[in-house]
């Protein structure tokens, strides 16, 4: 636009207007901006700052290039700097000078905050969404495998054994926590920005509230130079997106763990593997490898955000442009991401006698043979060493703990009785009944509340 330039006495070089324009990205943000100039421009007829007719012809006329947003018509001019300028410019050619009242108690410094704003509350709300449908993923798995056991690690190495329900209702947990971040950060960034002008406010008699009340806002900017340089909600909304991701990395993983030959544990459906160029026997896991791989992108973009924040003066300045790109590919791969894996999860396949036989391998019993020693007297650090020794003599010997006899368990305890033959992998996961635990009848519990949770 001409007039952004009346301070200058020549244009822009070529390779500057290149340089610093938004509009290759941030075109993205017109619903909000055509919204956001609406209630605007509502709110400046409403104060006879600009007459009823004339707030009328600029809906009209914005309404009128939203059309042509939405039908793809719209001709993008590369002169324009962003998609607020490019809205504007198009409006003049639909309605003439009047275009310029727009502008009226208004900056850009303002728009753009509040048009990133209205953006960031609506990917939280899919936010959400998303988080709840991978949520259901796992219920469903969860609830068709409800007495399927399998080996719990840690270090990676097995530990004791476990329903896998439990293991799946894991992961429902921290999505749980995600959805909670996300409703927080909802909450900060619930505040409405226009009215602070390029930093200072304006001069004008408008009315805020009828303008955040319009817009759904539940609260306005309390400063006016934080309101415009605040990227605060941004840098929250990929930290969360960077926690999501980093929870459906360490899904990805075990998906890629248990759908390779060596653990058996799961096949995924075809829908969500891909094929090799050259062996046509391979059925790799694409997607989850993908969304494993995805995530330092997401993280990348959190740490560019705070890098481009760290150093910046009140007010706004021009940096602050560099939050969009980031901000965007964040959310897309975020939402793509949570989507794809609950179409992943819900379709996979379960190996559940590969589980169960797993479940016993790695001494998993261990524990219980030792608490089983604690309920004959016994204190937990001396059960603690005679298990110990009993494993490594079971591994030297090549045997289970199972297939041990009662003379060899008496050898390191006299504490043991032939009830010690009694200890199974379903009585191990059966004997974890207590809230937050294992046992069957805990695990039912929790699939209830997982479910009363997604449906409430």
């Amino acid at each position: 636009m001409s007039h952004i330039r009346s301070r200058f006495s020549k244009p822009a070089e070529d390779k500057v207007i290149e340089y610093t324009t938004s509009l290759p990205f941030d075109w993205r943000l017109y619903p909000e901006d055509i919204r956001g100039s609406i209630a605007h421009a509502r709110m400046l007829g409403s104060r006879g700052i600009i007459s009823a007719g004339e707030a009328v012809e600029l809906e009209e006329g914005l309404l009128a290039v939203k059309k042509e947003l939405d039908e793809g018509r719209f001709v993008f001019k590369p002169e324009l700097e962003d998609i607020h300028m490019a809205i504007e410019s198009r409006l003049f050619e639909l309605k003439g000078d009047i275009a310029g009242k727009l502008h009226t108690a208004r900056s850009r410094n303002d728009q753009v905050a509040l048009d990133i704003r209205l953006y960031v509350k609506h990917k939280l709300g899919e936010l959400v969404e998303g988080l709840t449908g991978l949520q259901k993923a796992l219920v469903s798995q969860a609830g068709r495998n409800q007495d399927v056991t399998m080996p719990g690690c840690t270090h990676l190495q097995h530990a004791q054994p476990v329903l896998l329900a439990h293991h799946l209702l894991a992961y429902f947990e921290m999505l749980q926590r995600d959805k909670g971040r996300a409703e927080d950060c909802l909450a900060r960034t619930d505040c409405m920005p226009l009215g602070s002008g390029a930093l200072a406010g304006t001069g004008f008699d408008i009315d805020r509230e009828q303008v955040a009340r319009e817009l759904g806002f539940s609260q306005i900017s309390r400063n006016s130079m934080d309101a415009v340089s605040d990227r605060d909600f941004v840098v929250e909304f990929e930290s969360c997106a960077s926690i999501i991701m980093m929870h459906l990395s360490r899904l990805a993983e075990e998906i890629v763990l248990w759908s390779t030959s060596e653990y058996g544990f799961i096949t995924l459906d075809d829908a969500y593997s891909t094929g090799s160029s050259i062996m046509p026997q391979k059925r790799n896991p694409d997607v989850a490898e993908l969304g494993r791989g995805k995530t330092g992108r997401v993280y990348g973009h959190l740490v560019a955000m705070l890098t481009t924040l760290k150093s910046l003066p009140l007010s706004y300045n021009r940096d602050l442009q560099e939050d969009k790109e980031g901000l965007f590919d964040t959310a897309d791969t975020v939402l793509a991401s949570l989507e794809v894996f609950a179409g992943m999860i819900d379709t996979m396949q379960v190996n559940r006698d590969a589980m169960l036989e797993a479940a016993g391998r790695g001494y998993t019993l261990a524990t219980d043979v030792a608490d089983y020693l604690v309920k004959k007297g016994l204190s937990f650090r001396e059960a603690h060493r005679i298990t110990g020794r009993l494993v490594s003599y079971a591994a030297g010997a090549g045997k289970g703990l199972e297939e041990l006899s009662l003379d060899e368990y008496r050898t390191f305890s006299e504490a043991f009785d032939k009830d010690v033959q009694n200890i199974t992998v379903e009585s191990a996961v059966k004997a974890r009944n207590l809230p937050g635990g294992t046992a069957p009848q805990q695990v039912a519990r929790a699939l209830e509340k997982a479910r009363a949770t997604i449906e409430g």
